[in-house]
């Protein structure tokens, strides 16, 4: 009998997350941390009334320029009952989706790694917000969300308390949820 040892068997894609490309990467970037510096952007343009529109294209990372595949392009407004023309969905209902989004695509690649098979993932957010803040009707009333509660239903090959596992790392590494809960420094310059 030998007694050599033989390398693992790389992961194979799984949950449509390219699971070997994934490690890969991690493993470039742990030997080149610089690369895990990213710069994200978007542009919004005032349409009317409270409608806007936002475009994201390109940003850089990875040590370089990246241009998305395409242009994405986002409408937001209010709805009529807060005096717009419901040309899209609110700002603060575009966080909940943001919160909702980085969270499953955490637990996408989480479960990849660790060799589950996700049959089904459903996030359901909620937030509670007081517009006494935002109108100027109130000084103690802040003027975003109150709370926000998160649900995840997650369906897969693996036993209930790896399923919650996995969620639970996608919430510890989710960059917007930290950015939700720990805050982060906003720049505003206006050129007038």
């Amino acid at each position: 009998m030998s007694s050599a040892t033989t390398a693992p068997k790389p992961k194979a894609p799984l949950n449509g997350v390219d699971t070997p490309n994934l490690l890969a990467t991690l493993n470039v970037v742990k030997g080149q941390p610089s690369l895990a510096q990213f710069q994200f952007r978007a542009t919004t343009r005032w349409v009317a009334g409270t409608h806007s529109q936002s475009v994201i294209e390109s940003f850089h990372g990875a040590g370089g320029e990246h241009v998305h595949r395409k242009a994405f392009t986002y409408d937001a407004d209010h709805p009529p009952v807060l005096v717009g023309a419901d040309q899209g969905p609110t700002p603060v209902e575009f966080l909940l989706s943001a919160l909702g989004a980085c969270i499953m695509a955490g637990i996408g690649n989480i479960a990849a790694v660790r060799g589950v098979t996700l049959t089904e993932v459903v996030a359901t957010l909620e937030g509670d917000i007081d517009l006494l803040g935002i109108f100027g009707l109130s000084d103690t009333v802040r003027n975003g969300y109150q709370g926000i509660r998160a649900t995840f239903a997650i369906k897969g090959d693996a036993p209930a308390e790896k399923l919650r596992e996995i969620v639970a790392q996608a919430r510890a590494r989710s960059a917007v949820f930290d950015v939700l809960t720990n805050g982060v420094p906003v720049d505003v310059t206006i050129q007038a």
